[in-house]
C-alpha cells in the first residue's frame, strides 16, 4: 500500500467551517485518477488548524469517498494523549494507515520522539508512516533514530523530506537509510521538486502535494520512475520547475496549491484558515498564467 503515488489533498476551509463539498470533490478526483493512496490531514491538509471533531469528520469523508483507494490519515498532535485519541478516531473511520510527525512546541529529544512512536505503535491496529518534516516540526531525525523507530510494530514507511540533487549522492543517502531499517519498511520522498530524484534513487513512494490537486501530472512522473525511465521522470519534473520555484518563494506548497484550487474552481475562497493567506494580487495572476502554460488549468 505505501508505495507509488500517495496524493495529499488540501482541506479547504474558512473561519466559519470546513468546505466539506470541496474536500469531497478533491478526494473523488484522486480516486478517479487512480492514485495509489490518498493522504489526508498532513501539512497540506491543515491538520494543525483543526479540532479533533473536525479531523474525525474529515477522516470519515476521505474513507467514504476514496472508493477502493487506501486512505492514510494524519494523527499528529502536541501531546501523546491526543495522538492516541486521534489514532482511535482514524481507525474508527476506516483508515488503511496513519501518518505521525513529532509535533512539538518545546524542542524534543531523540528519546522523547522514540517514546512517542513506541507509545502509539503499541496501541495501533493499522500501519504507521513516520512523518519526517523538520520544516514544520523543527526536529531533525538521524538515520539511526529512524532505524530504531522502524523496528517498532506497525511501522511501515518513513517519509523523508527530500534527497540530495546529485543522483549518486541521492542514491547513497537512500541506501544508507535502507541498511538501517527492516526490508518491509518503505522509504518515501516528499518535497515535490525532489520527488523524481528520490524515486530514481530508490524511494518506494512519493508523498505528494501536487498529487493532491494534479494527480495525472504526478502519476506520470511516478510511473516513469517506477518503470525505470529515470530521464523521463526527471524531464517531466523539470518541466514543472516554475511551480517548484513558487513553492520555494511561498514557504512550501500549501499557499500555492490552495490558490490554484481556488483559481480552478475546486475550492471557494478563502480556502485557508487565518492567519494563513492564499496568494493575492500579482503573484495570484502569475500563478493563473503558469497553470495555463503548464496545461494544468
Amino acid at each position: 500500500m505505501l508505495t507509488g503515488l500517495s496524493a495529499f489533498p488540501l482541506t479547504p476551509m474558512n473561519e466559519q467551517a470546513i468546505d466539506e463539498a470541496a474536500f469531497i470533490g478533491l478526494v473523488e478526483r484522486l480516486a478517479a485518477a487512480g492514485v495509489d493512496s490518498v493522504g489526508v490531514l498532513g501539512s497540506t491538509g491543515n491538520y494543525a488548524y483543526l479540532t479533533r471533531v473536525e479531523r474525525a469528520r474529515i477522516a470519515r469523508f476521505a474513507v467514504a469517498h476514496a472508493g477502493d483507494v487506501p486512505v492514510i490519515i494524519g494523527i499528529s498532535a502536541l501531546r501523546t494523549r491526543d495522538v492516541l485519541a486521534l489514532a482511535e478516531d482514524a481507525e474508527a473511520a476506516g483508515a488503511s494507515a496513519v501518518l505521525l510527525a513529532p509535533m512539538s512546541y518545546q524542542p524534543l529529544s531523540d528519546e522523547e520522539v522514540f517514546g512517542l512512536y513506541k507509545a502509539v505503535t503499541a496501541r495501533l491496529s493499522v500501519p504507521l508512516c513516520v512523518y519526517d518534516n523538520p520544516g514544520t516540526t523543527r526536529f531533525q531525525f538521524s538515520d539511526e533514530l529512524h532505524g530504531r523507530i522502524a523496528q517498532l510494530p506497525r511501522v511501515a514507511s518513513i517519509k523523508i523530506p527530500g534527497v540530495p540533487a546529485e543522483p549518486a549522492v541521492a542514491r547513497e543517502r537512500v541506501e544508507r537509510l535502507r541498511a538501517l531499517i527492516p526490508p518491509d519498511v518503505t522509504i518515501g520522498v516528499s518535497g515535490d521538486a525532489m520527488a523524481a530524484m528520490g524515486l530514481n534513487a530508490g524511494c518506494d513512494v512519493w508523498y505528494s502535494v501536487i498529487g493532491g490537486l494534479f494527480p495525472e501530472t504526478a502519476l506520470a512522473i511516478c510511473r516513469a520512475a517506477q518503470a525505470g525511465q529515470a530521464d523521463e521522470a526527471m524531464r517531466l519534473s523539470q518541466r514543472l520547475e516554475p511551480l517548484w520555484t513558487l513553492f520555494r518563494q511561498h514557504g512550501g506548497g500549501l499557499r500555492v496549491v490552495a490558490t490554484a484550487s481556488e483559481l480552478l474552481g475546486l475550492a471557494e475562497p478563502p480556502s485557508l484558515p487565518l492567519p494563513l493567506k492564499v496568494l493575492e494580487g500579482q503573484p495570484r495572476q502569475a500563478l493563473g498564467l503558469l497553470l495555463e502554460e503548464l496545461g494544468l488549468s
